[in-house]
């Protein structure tokens, strides 16, 4: 019975094996600024309601409302945090 287990250990361990260095490089692609620091870098260049925070591979999306009533949306590199466009 213990070795019954044993093996069974063992084969599962070898089947999980591979998978694991896939999961930390895909942990890796989404480095960078946190979404909170988007919102206060896209705050930083035009005050508004924030209404949405959306990634898109290397950037952040963050719309905003005006107090003129404008909907806006701040474009942000999600790597180095730079504004690319706000509009």
């Amino acid at each position: 019975m213990k070795t019954i287990f044993l093996s069974l250990l063992l084969a599962f361990s070898l089947v999980l094996m591979p998978t694991l260095p896939a999961q930390a490089a895909k942990q890796s692609t989404h480095s960078g600024i946190s979404k909170q620091r988007a919102v206060n870098i896209a705050q930083s260049v035009s005050s508004g309601r924030v209404l949405a925070v959306k990634r898109r591979g290397d950037v952040y999306r963050v719309k905003q409302l005006s107090e003129r009533g404008d909907v806006r949306i701040i474009v942000i590199d999600a790597i180095s945090g730079k504004v690319i466009s706000g509009r």
